[in-house]
């Protein structure tokens, strides 16, 4: 291609999205991966036989259509969904969170979220040439009340996120603190509960209080990550608005029956679950007792810590095999921080090693 034709074909892609970085994931080849909040158990042999029994006799040469609604289905019973609700599916959360921009973008529309917090609500809003307002978390990483309403206040946000618990700060914030936050919402609130195999609370007993609130929720953490299954719950109306934007067929005939293979046996992810959450607490447990690091209460499958000097200690994990996730320059309030995802027990015996030699 010559100089000439790039530029010309520069031209014609919009500034911003020259402006953009892609979303970066990190080379992982040799290491003990704990960056991106995995589910870090495999399928048992004997299920991944039966699975892929399943997956060869799917009709591939047809489009997805009665698995998908019992896809459908099946996620509105496990998640105890209202029975005047609907759910929809995404290629993972994030279709979802384009889609919910793509819907809502009219002219003055904005997105409003706290941060620090997950990036994609930012990244949605301007793709579809949205405002994104950021609103600081406090200190200690809980919700700014004050400074919440004043900003929905200031600029009626179409659409407020609030992640339950939080990325990357793996915490939920205080209850009455989000319901005001809801009642003042003027239009949507998406409550994201990616990480709900991990936590204590739920907002699905009190998601049918509001006909303005939508709960949002991926398989990934479940142990799917590699599935990309997203689904949204909210009032049948609203959802029904958003499913007009939804490509058709967005979910695979191969994943829609990977996830339906899993909910069959959810006892096993739940185990799963149970030993993560196990293997977290240990890990806090062994954070408070090195010198100099400060690791805050988790409600997910990872453990936000700072440290004297986060680039030195990612770089000495790093150096032992362990791959963890500086998040230090992604906001201010996350200075000298690294996020740990709970691995398996020996994973995080051998981060804990790894964290000491660094130290």
């Amino acid at each position: 291609m010559t100089a000439a034709r790039q530029r010309d074909l520069k031209q014609r892609i919009r500034q911003d999205i020259q402006s953009m970085h892609a979303y970066a994931i990190q080379p992982s080849a040799g290491l003990i991966k704990l960056d991106a909040m995995e589910n870090p158990h495999r399928l048992a042999p004997e299920l991944q036989a039966q699975l892929g029994q399943r997956l060869g006799a799917l009709a591939l040469n047809r489009y997805p259509a009665g698995q998908v609604d019992d896809l459908r289905r099946a996620l509105a019973f496990y998640a105890s969904m209202p029975d005047d609700f609907d759910i929809m599916l995404g290629n993972g959360s994030d279709e979802l969170i384009s889609l919910i921009a793509m819907a809502c973008d009219v002219p003055g529309a904005s997105i409003l979220a706290p941060l620090p917090g997950f990036v994609m609500y930012g990244v949605s809003a301007q793709l579809q040439g949205l405002k994104f307002i950021g609103v600081d978390l406090t200190p200690d990483f809980e919700l700014d009340e004050k400074a919440m309403l004043a900003a929905i206040a200031q600029h009626q946000p179409s659409i407020v996120y609030l992640a339950y618990p939080n990325n990357p700060t793996a915490n939920l914030w205080d209850d009455a603190v989000i319901e005001q936050v809801v009642e003042a919402a003027p239009g949507l609130v998406v409550i994201d509960e990616a990480y709900q195999p991990f936590s204590s609370r739920s907002y699905i007993d009190r998601v049918h209080r509001h006909s303005h609130v939508l709960l949002l929720r991926t398989l990934s953490k479940f142990g799917l990550a590699g599935v990309r299954i997203g689904y949204l719950i909210g009032p049948k109306a609203l959802v029904a608005e958003f499913d007009k934007v939804r490509p058709p067929y967005n979910i695979s005939v191969l994943n829609c029956e990977t996830a339906l293979f899993a909910l069959e046996h959810r006892e096993v992810f739940a185990a799963q679950a149970a030993g993560l959450r196990a293997q977290r607490s240990r890990l806090q447990h062994a954070l408070a007792e090195l010198p100099g690091v400060k690791a805050w209460p988790s409600d997910a499958n990872m453990i936000l810590a700072r440290f004297p000097d986060a680039q030195r200690t990612f770089d000495g994990l790093k150096a032992n095999g362990v791959l963890v996730k500086n998040v230090s320059k992604m906001h201010p309030l996350l200075a000298n921080c690294l996020r740990l995802t709970v691995g398996t027990e020996g994973e995080n015996t051998q981060l804990l090693a790894a964290l000491k030699a660094s130290l």
